[in-house]
């Protein structure tokens, strides 16, 4: 069996590794003691760019892995696209947990 993300592999792994790169750019960060907003906005962006990696992932599941159930069932059962997935996502939200 194959699945639906095989066609695009090369890609996914393409941004793999450039996910990579900026991990390992936050790391050098953290080693130069760099400023901590600087920080947060590199995770921030790696962050980002996983989601953006999951969700071509899935969307590749459900238009390819699953394409024998029908859109009425798939509705029912949740978000079917890459689109109604995020929309129905909570916010994200920042929390701080300091000792105060």
């Amino acid at each position: 069996m194959t699945y639906g993300y095989v066609a695009g592999k090369d890609a996914l792994v393409k941004r793999l590794h450039r996910i990579e790169g900026q991990v390992r750019g936050i790391e050098r960060m953290v080693v130069d003691e760099r400023y901590c907003i600087d920080i947060l906005t590199q995770i921030a962006a790696v962050n980002t760019a996983l989601e953006s990696l999951a969700l071509e992932v899935l969307d590749d599941h459900v238009t390819h892995t699953r394409p024998s159930r029908s859109p009425a069932r798939c509705s029912a059962r949740g978000p079917t696209s890459r689109r109604q997935w995020r929309s129905s996502s909570p916010p994200r939200t920042w929390s701080s947990s300091s000792g105060s």
